[in-house]
């Protein structure tokens, strides 16, 4: 994300203005060109006045230095900030958002819509987790303070958070090999920075420098800022035990002042410790880096060392940044530990980012867009413009073109008309043929449907039985046609010399009827069971597919059984059957 144009970095602290220029460098990708700092001198009892004094330090910063540049990205204090890390349980990528929304909604403090917000997943746990850290910030504060900055003439084209700049600047110029915290000394708190691999976890201690100076005041009755200038010109961290103290007694006795409060900002960095460990599931910090504004009292480091029993050394936020010639290295050299931020704020712009999160003002989100859609805007002014000229010839031009396709229209109309009527014949003539070939179509299937009903009843009859007549019966459901009974011929249905025997014909019906049920008349030779034949002939047919399987029946029933009268050379019956599919006919 390189880019030739300079910004502008600015970090305004409780007590300090920080502001320095860069632009991208090819060697180093990022190069410092210019840079400032200022004490506001503000009483943190009396900080009415607080807002005029940071609009007036920004512009003697910039003015001192000549600083030209007007888009600026500058951070918010990481005590103005809610943050939050929380673990999300493994969830489709789709669904994060809307999780983190939820997040936001159940940690937040505030009303959601009355807070700027914003995320970042920062990797995951071993179980798989999701971790994401979650930032917010009131948005009268965030607005307020943004009025301060542009204010000072500068352009807002991004906001911070002074603990994630200081980590990024950290990740860009540190290597990360084992468990290291930094811990950032300021004003008003101590912001400390768990880096490990690629997980980082923040904490804010409310114990700082003005913590020292304040009990230096109690102590000596003195104003605040009388009490700072004694910090800044005799403080440092008492060394404790055997050491001999200085002949200056006041100096011993800040000394001894600052040590106090030191002890207790290392008793609550041993407290964040034990709950990095204990909820976070991080390793005990085998390195410490010091940063801030505080962070240069004497003795600072040794203090720690001794308390921790690690390697304690200063952040050098500079390490991996290009910086210009006129830049001179005795004055940065005195206010390198503060600027680690500054460093980090402009990496947003130079370069991407482990986090990269946006506190930028819903006015600014407001301005932004209306900036993005100038261009779109300004088009359609000018389309306003051109709109009365064009569309005059417009009209003369389409009125001409009109009347070409109006003339080209009407012979192609009458082009189709001709060709309608044509296919509308071919239609007619189609319907008709179709209607044709469905009704030879039907009578095939018809044909074929009685040829396999009477193949099957041929191999159902037994061989003492034959059939003297079939008559198809329309049931209950449609009235027949005067019926004649269809008597069938064959070597098995009718025997030769069969008294009664009825000669072939064709039945004649007015109209295509609906067969529902067969009447089957037969006859056969006398047996020494009659009956017994009869009803094994009317099982058979009832395991036929062409007969219904319902009723008690099964859809074969025997309407008139064989009269036992042996002077008769043969007997008759009559069985009624229903069909399991209706045949037209």
């Amino acid at each position: 994300m390189l880019t030739s144009e300079k910004i502008l970095a600015l970090d305004i602290g409780t007590s300090t203005v920080k502001v320095a220029e860069f632009q991208a460098s090819r060697t180093h990708g990022l190069k410092l060109t210019n840079f400032n700092y200022a004490e506001l001198g503000i009483d943190p009892d009396h900080e009415e006045n607080r807002k005029p004094l940071i609009i007036s330090t920004i512009r003697n910063a910039l003015r001192e230095k000549g600083l030209k540049t007007r888009h600026v990205v500058f951070s918010v204090s990481g005590q103005s900030v809610f943050t939050r890390f929380v673990k999300l349980p493994p969830v489709d990528q789709s669904k994060i958002t809307q999780i983190i929304q939820y997040e936001a909604q159940q940690n937040v403090p505030f009303p959601i819509d009355e807070v700027i917000w914003d995320y970042q997943l920062i990797g995951t746990t071993e179980q798989g987790e999701i971790e994401v850290v979650l930032l917010a910030i009131k948005s009268d504060i965030i607005e307020d303070l943004n009025d301060s900055v542009e204010s000072a003439g500068l352009r807002t084209e991004l906001v911070d958070v002074a603990p994630m700049a200081l980590y990024n600047a950290v990740r860009y110029n540190c290597p990360i090999e084992e468990c290291m915290m930094v811990v950032d000394i300021g004003a008003r708190t101590t912001n400390l920075l768990f880096l490990e691999n690629n997980r980082v976890f923040s904490r804010s201690i409310p114990l700082a420098g003005n913590a020292i100076t304040r009990s230096i005041a109690d102590e000596f009755s003195v104003t605040f800022l009388e009490a700072e200038s004694l910090k800044r010109a005799k403080g440092f961290v008492a060394l404790g035990g055997a050491y001999e103290e200085p002949e200056d007694l006041q100096q011993a006795h800040i000394s001894k002042i600052v040590r106090n409060v030191m002890t207790r900002l290392h008793a609550d960095i041993v407290r964040s410790i034990n709950f990095y460990r204990s909820q976070q599931g991080g390793s005990t910090p085998a390195r410490i880096l010091l940063s801030g504004g505080s962070s240069i009292l004497p003795y600072t480091n040794r203090f720690f060392q001794e308390k921790f029993q690690v390697p304690v050394e200063y952040f050098n936020p500079f390490r991996n940044i290009e910086i210009a010639p006129n830049i001179p290295r005795e004055e940065l050299s005195r206010c390198a530990h503060f600027f680690g931020e500054v460093i980090g704020l402009a990496l947003r712009r130079m370069a991407a980012c482990p986090i990269e999160v946006n506190l930028l003002p819903r006015s600014i989100r407001r301005r932004k867009e209306v900036e993005r859609k100038r261009p779109y805007l300004a088009g359609v002014a000018l389309c306003l413009v051109l709109i009365p000229l064009c569309w005059l010839a417009y009209t003369r031009k389409i009125v001409q073109i009109k009347d070409g396709q109006l003339q080209t229209t009407k012979r192609q109309v009458d082009e189709l008309r001709g060709r309608t009527k044509r296919v509308k014949e071919t239609q007619d003539k189609l319907a008709r043929e179709q209607a044709k070939a469905d009704q030879i179509a039907n009578q095939i299937v018809r044909r074929a449907s009685w040829t396999e009903f009477m193949q099957d009843l041929n191999l159902r009859i037994s061989s003492n039985l034959w059939i003297v007549a079939l008559t198809p019966e329309a049931g209950t459901t449609t009235p027949l046609a005067p019926s004649t009974p269809v008597p069938v011929q064959g070597p098995r249905f009718l025997t030769p010399g069969l008294a009664g025997a009825a000669p072939a014909s064709t039945p004649q019906y007015n109209a295509p009827t609906v067969i529902t049920e067969i009447r089957i008349e037969g006859a056969g030779n006398h047996n020494d069971d009659d009956l017994k034949l009869v009803d094994e002939f009317a099982a058979k047919l009832r395991e036929s597919p062409f007969f219904d399987k319902s009723g008690s029946d099964r859809g074969v029933e025997i309407t008139a059984p064989p009269m036992l009268d042996k002077t008769k050379p043969v007997f008759t019956f009559t069985l009624r059957t229903r069909l399991a599919k209706p045949i037209t006919y």
